[in-house]
């Protein structure tokens, strides 16, 4: 059973950058997308940034420029940097992986939420003005 675990959250004031990071039971080097998605209060889900298994990375427009998907292999850990965060950057977020899915034909569809079928519990972000 695959099981994903985030961390890194907190409070912070506009401008000031977190690391989120994500706990993977998966093996990260093997055939996995993996992806950060984020869901403010009120909002529907939206995706933040993915990764392939082969190195493709693919952001929410934006967040370029700021925001950093990388993975850990020694820790088997996925990481988000998030520099110069917005207060309406608020929200819950999540860390997704999929076996099936990839972004070498989804790049249309990378930020929906049922391309992913392993979800961790979400850590919280919040942004002060």
């Amino acid at each position: 059973q695959v099981h994903l675990s985030e961390s890194g959250g907190g409070s912070v004031q506009a401008g000031g950058s977190l690391r989120l990071s994500c706990v993977a039971s998966i093996y990260l080097r093997g055939n996995y997308c993996m992806g950060w998605f984020r869901q403010a209060p009120g909002k529907g889900p939206e995706g933040v940034a993915a990764i392939d298994s082969d190195g493709s990375i693919i952001y929410e427009d934006s967040v370029k420029g700021r925001f950093t998907i990388s993975k850990d292999y020694a820790e088997n850990t996925l990481h988000l940097q998030m520099n110069s965060l917005k207060p309406d950057e608020t929200a819950m977020y999540y860390c997704a992986a999929d076996a099936w899915f990839s972004l070498t034909y989804g790049t249309d569809t990378w930020d929906h939420i049922n391309e992913y079928n392993y979800w961790g519990e979400g850590s919280q972000v919040t942004v002060s003005s």
